[in-house]
């Protein structure tokens, strides 16, 4: 009798343990198998959360399976206590074992909201983006000009722990500008007062912090344009218009300022090529600008035709070949126009009315294009001045 109550006991635990292993194996299968998201969502853990709260989340949002495995696989892994606080995309069919891997990894948010910063010519502008998870792409929440009030949403976001932060610097932006718009962000730490060389720094997107002071965040964009000039000064071409990585800002940002049709690059830097082979003057509008506000702020206007003739070290119109600094701060596709310009006959170009430039090998071929010119701003001119009264 003993026999077979033992013989059944064994037979009872035999079932038991098959069942439990058979569960076990269950378990591992769900926690690591394709999740039910049909599409990618956006999980934002507090600072201070919990796997607990976390699980509760993924559940509401149709992300998990099972919010038991999901908490036993976290704790089986020794994961549940390096729980991270931000925002993290949880893309669509993302398993169990996957989610715990996002949300205990570490590292930079991979969704929610962003602040962009962007430095341009003419004007500095906060933009609030909200990464859509479902198309992985960001939509603009928010914007407003460096002296308008703040958007509500950015005081909002502001606030939010996991917000990230840009800087997006425009090509043909001067050190000035740069520098005077990074010191009145009210994001930024020390100010720096003094600006940097004309040139030295990259138009570039640069990732910042809370608090970083301006002269940090300037040191980076010099250390990235040392780096494009120092690879693409190397790569030069034989016969390259300029003699030194100087010589190549300077050049390069007159291209910068001159058009902003990418396409065009190499072509006008063909025409400055020409004429310093030539022993022409540059004769650019740009630098006579630079002559009368050294790179602090727009002109705004029309040049005089007294400007065109005074005397200034950038005016390029009376001195001879390049002149002594850069005019703004060049990005990589300017750079490399000055080092590699077309091969053309170009001396001379001038606006088309299309945002790019009709180019001319001869003067009177060149003169037909300024009064084609003419006659598209005039007509414009009437335009806007007929406009009022339709």
């Amino acid at each position: 009798m003993w026999k077979h109550i033992a013989s059944n006991g064994l037979t009872l635990i035999g079932v038991a343990l098959f069942l439990i292993g058979g569960v076990i194996l269950w378990g591992q299968g769900s926690y690591t198998a394709e999740g039910p998201l049909d599409e990618a969502v956006c999980l934002r853990v507090e600072p201070g959360s919990n796997m607990r709260r976390v699980t509760a989340q993924l559940d509401e949002k149709g992300a998990i399976a099972s919010p038991a495995i999901f908490r036993m696989g976290a704790d089986y892994t020794d994961k549940s206590s390096l729980l991270k606080a931000g925002s993290f995309l949880v893309p669509a069919g993302a398993s169990m074992e996957e989610i715990v891997d996002i949300v205990t990894r570490g590292g930079a948010s991979t969704c929610g909201t962003e602040v962009v910063y962007r430095i341009g010519v003419n004007q500095v502008q906060t933009v609030v983006r909200e990464l859509d998870p479902a198309t992985n792409d960001y939509v603009e929440a928010a914007k407003f000009l460096a002296d308008e009030e703040p958007a509500a949403r950015y005081l909002e976001v502001r606030e939010e722990s996991d917000t990230r932060y840009r800087v997006a610097v425009a090509e043909g932006v001067t050190s000035w500008q740069i520098v005077n718009a990074l010191n009145g962000l009210d994001l930024t730490g020390a100010d720096l007062e003094e600006v940097p060389e004309e040139g030295t720094l990259a138009p570039d997107s640069y990732e910042i912090r809370p608090g970083d002071d301006v002269a940090t965040i300037v040191a980076r964009m010099d250390e990235r344009q040392d780096e494009i000039l120092e690879e693409l000064w190397a790569e030069r071409q034989d016969d390259a218009p300029v003699n030194s990585p100087e010589e190549t800002l300077i050049l390069a940002s007159i291209i910068e300022k001159e058009t902003g049709v990418a396409e065009e690059r190499r072509q006008v830097a063909s025409v400055f090529a020409n004429r310093l082979e030539r022993g022409m003057r540059l004769q650019t509008d740009p630098t006579v600008i630079y002559g009368i506000t050294r790179g602090q702020g727009v002109l705004g206007r029309g040049l005089r035709q007294s400007e065109l003739r005074a005397a200034t070290p950038w005016n390029t119109y009376v001195i001879e070949g390049l002149p002594p600094t850069p005019i703004a701060n060049p990005g990589r596709a300017s750079i490399a126009a000055a080092l590699d310009p077309d091969d053309t006959d170009y001396i001379f170009f001038v606006a088309d009315g299309t945002g790019g430039h009709a180019f001319a090998q001869t003067l009177d071929e060149h003169n037909r294009n300024v009064a084609r010119w003419r006659e598209i701003e005039a007509q414009r001119a009437a335009e806007q001045e007929a406009a009022p009264e339709n």
